[in-house]
């Protein structure tokens, strides 16, 4: 643990922006850097949730590039605040402490830079490290006992699940089981009635239909149309296809910018494994949940709510397919989050105020202390992410004047030595460097 006391004479060129002398060009550099990658990282994000959601035209018209332009200018804050309370404290203390360039810097950056993000996201921002798959397993559980529950998820949390589940899988219905037969019937009657084309298509669909019409099905589920069996492998290629399709809409960005200097290039754009991955993540988490369901529905001759958490425990097994820590914190926080707003309804829980962006200013400050000062120690996916928002520049400080804090920050930037113009310097590069 690096001594809070000890500290070092170097300005703030020498240690951070060693690529430039001025504070202001610095700034205006990793702000233009941070905006660019924020743009690229929001415009398809939401682009494709809202196609998920199935939002209306006027949503695209007045609503979505002002969403887009909020959280990029969140993304983008993070990182312009970052270097200007960076260069501010230096100037401020005179000298650098332990602290000062990674959670000193960043705990104000990150709280002012979170204001800025819309409300209802700032919950899903706020924690980052914990076991990955037994994480999920339990995560999902949660989330899929609440889905059942009445009244236990509301807005784009239910509405998420309703879309990769299915709204076959909600308990609660305004028909009877018999009725709604009898109303399926009744449909496929007068579907039949209409004369159609034969072609392949409805060939595809008459298949689907002789498959779904036999087989087995327990009274207690709701899925009138299909068998058991066709209900699980259907929900498996839809939810196949959407993760396939988000994943090869994610990629179209960057394969573009080869597409005349490496044509072939785009070809990975539909034959990649990764959105194989997605495509059997998602795939099977909806199959495993709903053939769970359907099992214990068998075995137990009823419909229960609390088989929501033993389907949507093994249901998170599917995080091996595509283990992606960012989906498991994503979801865990959220739950988190839903499961204290219900203590503060049910009068369990007191209600602290800003307590989202207190959490995620001090995560994100110690996540910015670990990539100044240990980034040996850092999750690879997260030091990729601060080096492509700051284009590279995070890589570049002078962490060899770092290491006298005892804590290796130059463990992993061996040899590295910035080229820095001795005229805007406190310490000689080549001289001995005097701690106080």
């Amino acid at each position: 643990m690096a001594a809070l006391s000890k500290s070092i004479p170097h300005n703030c060129y020498e240690i951070g922006h060693t690529w430039h002398p001025s504070c202001r060009v610095s700034f205006l550099q990793v702000t233009w850097g941070a905006l660019e990658e924020s743009l690229k990282i929001y415009a398809p994000l939401y682009l494709i949730a809202a196609i998920l959601r199935k939002r209306k035209l006027d949503y695209y018209l007045y609503k979505l590039l002002p969403e887009i332009l909020q959280s990029a200018s969140f993304l983008t804050a993070n990182g312009a605040l970052y270097i200007t309370f960076f260069c501010t404290l230096r100037k401020i203390l005179g000298k650098f402490y332990s602290w000062t360039p990674g959670f000193g810097a960043a705990l104000p950056a990150s709280y002012v830079a979170i204001l800025i993000e819309r409300k209802s996201r700032r919950g899903l921002l706020t924690i980052y490290m914990a076991n990955l798959v037994l994480l999920f397993c339990i995560t999902a559980a949660m989330y899929m006992f609440f889905f059942r529950c009445k009244d236990g998820l509301k807005g784009f949390t239910f509405s998420a699940l309703r879309f990769i589940v299915g709204k076959e899988e909600i308990p609660t219905h305004s028909y009877s089981p018999e009725a709604a037969y009898a109303k399926v019937e009744q449909k496929r009657e007068k579907h039949e009635e209409k004369p159609r084309r034969m072609n392949m298509i409805s060939l595809v669909k008459k298949l689907v239909n002789l498959i779904c019409k036999h087989g087995p099905r327990h009274r207690c589920c709701k899925h009138y149309e299909d068998n058991c069996i066709s209900y699980c492998i259907k929900g498996f290629i839809r939810m196949f296809s959407v993760g396939y399709l988000i994943q090869c809409c994610l990629r179209i960005p960057s394969a573009f910018r080869h597409l005349f200097t490496k044509p072939s290039r785009l070809l990975s754009l539909f034959y990649n494994k990764e959105n194989f991955q997605l495509g059997a993540f998602l795939g099977s988490f909806v199959s495993i949940y709903k053939g769970t369901s359907c099992f214990l529905r068998w075995i137990r001759n009823l419909d229960d709510e609390l088989h929501a958490i033993i389907a949507g425990f093994l249901a998170g097994i599917s995080m091996m397919f595509y283990k992606s820590t960012t989906i498991s914190m994503y979801l865990a926080s959220k739950l988190v989050e839903t499961m204290y707003f219900k203590g503060i309804e049910a009068g369990k829980v007191p209600y602290f105020p800003h307590a989202d962006t207190i959490i995620y200013s001090i995560s994100t400050a110690i996540c910015f202390q670990a990539a100044v000062m240990e980034v040996q120690t850092l999750r690879p996916s997260y030091w990729k992410f601060l080096l492509r928002l700051t284009k590279g520049r995070f890589a570049v400080m002078n962490r060899k004047a770092l290491d006298v804090f005892g804590t290796g920050a130059s463990k992993h930037f061996q040899g590295f030595v910035p080229r820095l113009d001795p005229r805007y310097t406190v310490v000689k590069p080549e001289l001995p460097i005097e701690f106080s």
